[in-house]
């Protein structure tokens, strides 16, 4: 029987995979897929696939460490998807409406539908969840005689060789 930890890590994996289907759907059905800079979001999705299934299969260091470092590209995402929606909706207000500026254009460029200005913070949101799932995650130790942290050499931390 798995204990309360191991429990929360498996709820917040799955959390993670339907926000990743979720949003990989989402981004394919408004054709997110236009420009070579829209496939941001959609190849971190497809690589964050790739690794979940690396590290559920191996769960070593390599595969914590790798699906760490794309999670952490998903928090980095969102403010980035972020400012190129707002600056998208900028021009397109300025382009509809020459005169506009200051608070007015703020207002209008966050609340445009589309782009939506803010939609982008979902990603940091997959990226904070994935981040919580393998905070202080276990690493299975190797039986076959190397050690678990990368890049040490047998008897190099002390062991018999």
């Amino acid at each position: 029987m798995p204990g309360t930890i191991e429990t929360i890590r498996r709820v917040l994996l799955a959390i993670l995979m339907v926000g990743l289907v979720g949003t990989a759907t989402e981004l394919l059905l408004l054709k997110h897929d236009e420009e070579a800079i829209q496939l941001i979001p959609l190849v971190l999705i497809a690589i964050a696939f790739v690794a979940i299934a690396w590290h559920t299969l191996d769960q070593g260091g390599a595969s914590l460490r790798t699906f760490q470092t794309i999670m952490v590209l998903f928090v980095i995402a969102g403010p980035l998807g972020i400012y190129l929606h707002y600056r998208a909706n900028v021009e397109f207000q300025r382009e509809v409406d020459p005169s506009i500026a200051g608070r007015a254009l703020i207002l209008k460029a966050l609340t445009a539908k589309t782009p939506p200005a803010l939609a982008p913070g979902s990603m940091s949101q997959l990226g904070v969840i994935g981040l919580a799932y393998a905070y202080r995650y276990p690493l299975r130790r190797r039986s076959s005689g190397t050690t678990a942290r990368a890049g040490v050499r047998p008897g190099a931390t002390g062991e018999k060789l």
